[in-house]
């Protein structure tokens, strides 16, 4: 085969586990990806773009469930038309150079901000699995009769994976662990401040605790 007629390795990626991280900076979960180059050009080196979402639509959702998710698709009887595919997140992995094919990590960084439409849905699940759909794109540098040339990873190449809700549920627990995050206004934080000091509580939970039990049902 002359070098006009060469083609660009065609790789194919296949996403084999997830696992929560349990030293890093920041929350992370870590997913295994397992890329196939058999019978390909040597791979020198690869710039690899994944982009990953939740395809939410594609998980039955019991009634409880589809209550704590109605703030981010509506009444359950939207969901048709509202269940829609969410962002989690884009990573930039630099995959060294391999022969016949490689595995390799994508470290996603988790938040426990409810202001954030994915760690929402995470925590309304209460077990199961939550399907991911992976979309890969970037630069293949590859050997070719002596030579580097590049390639594109081409646009529809992608790979699903259910990833078990309790993956999530342990980063959270190992980071934050008995506890949740919400971020307030500075002004409401403000007078919840004052509250605070105004009946001279303790801790934030006791704040909490004192509003709700002031509400009718509260005990």
């Amino acid at each position: 085969m002359n070098r006009d007629d060469a083609r660009p390795p065609e790789l194919r990626f296949a996403v084999e586990k997830a696992e929560a991280v349990d030293f890093a900076a920041v929350p992370t979960v870590r997913f295994t990806l397992r890329i196939d180059g058999a019978g390909a050009p040597p791979v020198r080196c690869l710039a690899l773009d994944t982009q990953i979402r939740v395809a939410a639509a594609r998980r039955r959702h019991d009634p409880p469930t589809r209550r704590r998710l109605t703030e981010l698709f509506g009444a359950p009887e939207e969901w048709g038309r509202t269940s829609r595919s969410l962002l989690w997140a884009r990573v930039v992995t630099q995959v060294p150079g391999f022969d016949e094919g490689t595995i390799t990590s994508i470290d996603v960084s988790c938040t426990y901000d409810f202001e954030v439409a994915v760690a929402k849905y995470f925590h309304s699940l209460p077990d199961g699995e939550v399907p991911l759909d992976f979309l890969f794109s970037g630069t293949i540098f590859y050997a070719d009769a002596g030579l580097l040339q590049v390639a594109r990873i081409p646009w529809d190449t992608d790979a699903a994976f259910r990833m078990p809700v309790q993956v999530w549920k342990d980063v959270m627990d190992h980071y934050f662990p008995r506890s949740a995050w919400l971020r307030l206004d500075r002004e409401a934080f403000d007078r919840l401040y004052d509250y605070k000091i105004q009946h001279t509580l303790t801790t934030w939970e006791d704040v909490v605790g004192k509003l709700l039990a002031s509400e009718p049902g509260g005990g």
